[in-house]
């Protein structure tokens, strides 16, 4: 279950959210009602080459996988918060995950990397 639970994080989050990232910078028509950060990060864009628009978007990627593993370690309890003493727990339909979220997760990612 642990392992469902952790493909469908990784291709609901970080693969979809990247597809939406790239289109949303490739396609958005830069007006005078667009938010400065936007068009900053449109015009930043544009500048890249297209190998280094490919390092911004795995550095992107990279980011997302990291932050998720974070928040799994936080979950499974090997990882803490500051000045925060609550014990989360995390169960995938009524099934105790038993402290592994991460490990699965980041062994998904390790499989991924290894067969591109």
């Amino acid at each position: 279950m642990n392992d469902t639970f952790v493909k469908s994080l990784y291709e609901s989050i970080v693969k979809e959210n990247l597809n939406l990232y790239k289109d949303l910078i490739e396609t958005t028509n830069v007006t005078p009602k667009t938010d400065d950060y936007w068009k900053e990060a449109i015009s930043f864009y544009d500048s890249l080459s297209y190998e280094n628009k490919n390092t911004l978007m795995r550095i992107i990627e990279q980011t997302m996988i990291d932050t998720i593993s974070n928040m799994l370690g936080v979950i499974d309890g090997s990882s803490t918060l500051k000045d925060c003493s609550l014990e989360p727990k995390l169960m995938l339909s009524s099934i105790d995950t038993e402290g592994e979220l991460q490990d699965s997760f980041l062994e998904f990612i390790e499989e991924i990397d290894s067969s591109n």
